[in-house]
């Protein structure tokens, strides 16, 4: 699932914003996992894997489309919020910018890494302005693999936000990783149904967006 060097194409981009129009649900066995608040969390069992893929839909009112697309893309503000945080920072490599995002994970395992690329497209679809970001695992040699820390080979994100019409965001949301080394992919399952790592990471994303409309919140 890495992505070789180079950009997004214009087809992922779209893809992105029709779910925004019509959650792509059908002809796959997408599972309500839960619904708070506005926000439907579903999963899907991914064969190959054995883990799930996640899509997140919903309506969060009082933050607007654009505000909430700088907060996500503000990696320096996620360390303030997010307790899972090691380390998160941008590089230039080969003349491209990739993420290095370092995880904590609880004693005995060991932490988790990430390199990837995003690309954010503010797009005009019909009239409609939507935020888009895509985010997927790469490799560069400039960040190589760290003894005790195992990368994450296998990540894959994307997240399109437009105006509810009111004063809020419709936001869609994708979410895949492959966290690797010799946990049991059941394990990982099962932790991601009762609110752990998997889970946590789509819930992560709802304190962000909570957080930007309303800094009190996570206090």
């Amino acid at each position: 699932m890495e992505l070789a060097a180079g950009s997004f194409s214009g087809e992922q981009f779209r893809e992105a914003c029709a779910e925004l129009q019509q959650p792509a649900l059908a002809g796959a066995d997408w599972q309500l996992l839960v619904e708070t608040s506005g926000i439907s969390i579903y999963r899907l069992l991914d064969q190959k894997t054995g883990l799930y893929e996640y899509k997140v839909f919903g309506v969060l009112e009082d933050c607007s489309p654009t505000l909430l697309a700088d907060v996500y893309m503000d990696l320096d503000y996620r360390k303030q919020w997010d307790q899972y945080v090691k380390a998160l920072y941008e590089q230039e490599c080969n003349g491209q910018t990739v993420v290095y995002w370092e995880v904590k994970y609880p004693f005995p395992m060991s932490n988790r890494d990430y390199v990837y690329l995003r690309q954010r497209r503010d797009l005009d679809v019909e009239g409609r302005k939507i935020h888009v970001v895509l985010a997927q695992s790469t490799s560069v040699p400039q960040l190589v693999e760290r003894s005790g820390v195992i990368r994450v080979k296998q990540y894959k994100q994307s997240l399109a936000i437009e105006s509810d019409g009111k004063k809020g965001s419709k936001v869609f949301m994708y979410y895949f990783d492959n966290p690797g080394g010799q946990i049991p992919s059941w394990l990982i399952n099962w932790a991601a149904k009762n609110q752990s790592r998997t889970k946590q990471e789509a819930q992560n994303q709802r304190d962000l967006i909570q957080f930007s409309a309303n800094p009190n919140t996570l206090q």
